[in-house]
């Protein structure tokens, strides 16, 4: 198709923000979008900033792909495209924003702009009153560009505390709804985020009571409708043509944009999945990813895999490339520290080991500069990795322009804390996967 052609589409569009994080944004974003599907409406989800767990529970609500939408590293014209492109095929489309509306630069309030989308904020209004209309006018005239027509209260203790609420509020802003408590409403988490949606054995129950919540709590009805139009991308080049990339996906390693895997695919590559908690060979492979997830949840069962790391082996020894993002690193090393301190052995490819620090250790926007462009992606984590090996080079932090996490080379072995967005920079993406 002609990089210029235009995309057009009108739908209702929202997204869905609050005061800050904790409110209930994923929960509630994931029980609009089943609502609305269990009334017949095909419904498109994305979510704000870089996020693996949230997207995992909003595929299963819409029963559609989910991907990240963020001014700075997916960048401008790809979240207008993938906005436009959702509006002219779909009868509903969500946007879950991150952390509070005008949290992080650029933020959800940015993006809206960007789009010309009106933000719906949620409240958590548990133990608040009159107060709440205060909280609503605030993040509605905080900012003359963005647009807050509409406020939902959630965790609302009754039909009077919801009447208290919405005669709390501005002329110009409405109560859409109140959510009382409800136990449908909460999802378990742990310390990287929400637990993944394949731990969650009933989140179709789950999800479906949600939705019924919402629908008491008057919430059927649908957002205004916008008009989306945005440019066609061009075709990324074909540098993986004729590439196997072998890539782990499990419950140790599940930190996978759906982006990424597109762009692998259409720049050529053919991709293989396996297991190393079930300890898989590591498939036949011109190039492995190791991506992040949850390794230290898993320690005794990676260290005994004793099939998967001897062919993880047997594929560095060969000189074939390997991208091991945070968890990838860390399944890597000599050994994992686990939150208990218990030792496991890992693969051992890199000298060392990571540790579980107890606390959240890096986090932020950042990229990774090369001679091909500059590569954008986050970095998310709670442990440390105490090695003998130099960094070869660091990213760069986006806020701060300072230096970031560690890329650490060894042999064909890229590793680091760093989860790239391969769509950044498809030319430095698919240098990680090529022998140099």
């Amino acid at each position: 198709m002609n990089e210029q052609e235009q995309i057009k589409g009108k739908a209702p569009v929202a997204l869905i923000t609050a005061p800050g994080s904790g409110q209930g944004k994923s929960m509630v974003t994931a029980a609009l979008a089943r609502l609305h599907r269990n009334a017949g409406l095909n419904v498109r989800v994305f979510k704000h900033g870089p996020d693996y767990l949230d997207p995992m529970v909003l595929e299963v609500a819409s029963g559609n792909p989910v991907y990240q939408l963020h001014p700075w590293m997916t960048g401008e014209s790809e979240c207008l495209w993938r906005l436009a492109e959702a509006a002219a095929e779909a009868d509903l489309v969500l946007v879950e924003g991150s952390m509070g509306l005008y949290d992080g630069a650029p933020s959800s309030a940015d993006l809206a702009v960007l789009a010309g989308m009106p933000a719906l904020p949620l409240i958590d209004a548990g133990g608040m009153a009159q107060t709440f209309g205060a909280v609503a006018l605030g993040l509605a005239s905080y900012r003359d560009d963005v647009t807050v027509r509409e406020v939902i209260a959630n965790r609302i203790g009754g039909a009077v505390h919801g009447e208290m609420l919405a005669e709390s509020l501005p002329p110009d802003i409405t109560l859409l709804g109140g959510i009382p408590r409800h136990p449908a409403m909460d999802i378990p988490d742990r310390h990287l985020g929400i637990v993944q949606a394949r731990e969650i054995s009933d989140l179709d129950e789950r999800l479906n009571q949600a939705a019924q919540v919402l629908a008491e709590a008057g919430l059927s009805r649908l957002p205004r409708e916008i008009e989306l139009t945005a440019r066609q991308p061009a075709p990324p080049p074909d540098d993986l043509v004729g590439k196997r990339i072998a890539i782990a996906r499990d419950s140790a390693f599940a930190f996978i944009y759906r982006a990424n895997e597109d762009l692998l695919r259409a720049m050529g590559a053919e991709l293989f999945y396996f297991s190393p908690l079930a300890d898989e060979a590591v498939p036949d492979a011109d190039a492995l990813w190791l991506p992040g997830g949850y390794p230290e949840l898993h320690g005794e069962t990676l260290a005994g895999a004793g099939h998967f790391k001897a062919t993880l082996k047997a594929h560095h020894e060969a000189g074939r490339p390997i991208l091991a993002e945070c968890g990838g690193m860390m399944a890597c090393m000599e050994a994992l520290v686990d939150q208990e301190g218990k030792r496991h052995a890992m693969a051992g490819l890199l000298p060392g080991e990571s540790i579980m620090a107890g606390q959240l250790v890096g986090l932020g926007i950042q990229s990774l500069e090369s001679e091909q462009g500059s590569l954008r992606g986050h970095t998310f984590h709670h442990s440390r990795v105490k090695t003998s090996l130099t960094p070869v080079t660091h990213t760069r932090r986006q806020r701060f322009d300072s230096a970031g996490e560690a890329i650490y080379r060894h042999g064909s072995l890229t590793a680091s804390y760093f989860h790239s967005y391969f769509p950044s920079c498809p030319t430095a993406a698919a240098a990680l996967f090529l022998r140099p």
